[in-house]
C-alpha cells in the first residue's frame, strides 16, 4: 500500500550537492586519519590536543572538551584514559569544583604536536587547501557558515 508524504524530496541537483559533501567528508577524514597513524594517533586524539594546546594554561574542563569535540563525556572520558595511558595527557582535579575535573596538555603531548602538526597542516593542504582555489575555499565558507551556525546553536554553544 503506497501512503502520501508531505516529505520535500531532494532535487537531482541537491541529492548531488548533498552526496558529494558526505563523499568529500568522508574521504577527508579517512585520508587525515591514515596521515596521523604513523604517529600514533587518532583523527578524534589530534583533535584534543589542538584544542589542549590552544587554551589556557594547556587546559580544559572534561566537560567542555566533550563538547568542543561533539563527544559524550563517558566516550572522551575513555579517549582521555587511553592519552593518558600515552602520556599526552593527565587528568587534574578542579579547585573550584570538586566532582569537575580537567584535561591538560603534558609536555610528552605538547612536543607530540610540535612534531605532527607540520605533517598534519601537509595534509591538510595537499588533500582539501591544494585542491581549491581562493575564491571556491571562500565560497565554501560563505555556504557552510549559516549551517555551523544554526548546527552549534540547537546545541546551547557559541
Amino acid at each position: 500500500m503506497e501512503t502520501e508524504t508531505a516529505t520535500p524530496w531532494l532535487t537531482d541537483a541537491e541529492q548531488c550537492a548533498w552526496r558529494t559533501y558526505l563523499d568529500a567528508n568522508r574521504l577527508l577524514t579517512y585520508q587525515l586519519e591514515k596521515d596521523l597513524q604513523p604517529y600514533g594517533l587518532t583523527i578524534n586524539d589530534y583533535e584534543i590536543l589542538v584544542n589542549l594546546s590552544e587554551s589556557d594554561d594547556r587546559r580544559l574542563r572534561m566537560s567542555d572538551l566533550a563538547a568542543a569535540t561533539l563527544q559524550s563525556k563517558s566516550r572522551l572520558s575513555h579517549q582521555i584514559t587511553r592519552m593518558e595511558n600515552a602520556g599526552l595527557v593527565r587528568r587534574a582535579s578542579c579547585e573550584s569544583d570538586r566532582r569537575g575535573l580537567y584535561a591538560v596538555l603534558t609536555e610528552q603531548g605538547s612536543e607530540t604536536m610540535k612534531q605532527v602538526a607540520p605533517h598534519h597542516v601537509e595534509s591538510v593542504r595537499r588533500h582539501f587547501i591544494g585542491m581549491l582555489s581562493p575564491e571556491a575555499l571562500a565560497d565554501m565558507k560563505a555556504a557552510l557558515t549559516p549551517v555551523v551556525e544554526q548546527l552549534r546553536g540547537r546545541r546551547g554553544r557559541i
